[in-house]
């Protein structure tokens, strides 16, 4: 399971591009259950990772990342933003990226 660091977004697109209709409902479809059975952020994690998916933080945003670590979707996308899920899971701990506009998941800290 690759879980990114802090320096792997240096060169990437913060924010993901919006998605169409089709696409938003199948990644709603498909995500949403595992969101919702997660029982703690590094659950969450492992079990996106389990599908190929990663977890990041852009600009205050949950992202959902694809396996080369690029956005394709917001937890307000799938329905869940991150302040519902801060409310469900707990105060995550993000370790910041060197830009200042991103983050990642701490190992520590987030059971």
């Amino acid at each position: 399971m690759h879980i990114p660091s802090a320096n792997d977004f240096k060169e990437r697109s913060i924010l993901p591009a919006p998605l169409d209709s089709e696409t938003l409902m199948l990644l709603r479809a498909f995500l949403r259950p595992i969101v919702d059975a997660a029982e703690s952020w590094n659950d969450l994690a492992c079990r996106l990772a389990e599908r190929g998916y990663g977890l990041g933080f852009r600009e205050g945003r949950l992202v959902v990342l694809n396996e080369s670590g690029l956005p394709i979707c917001t937890g307000r996308c799938l329905g869940m933003p991150l302040r519902l899920l801060a409310r469900r899971l707990g105060r995550a701990s993000i370790s910041a990226g060197r830009d200042g506009r991103s983050g990642v998941l701490r190992q520590d800290g987030n059971r």
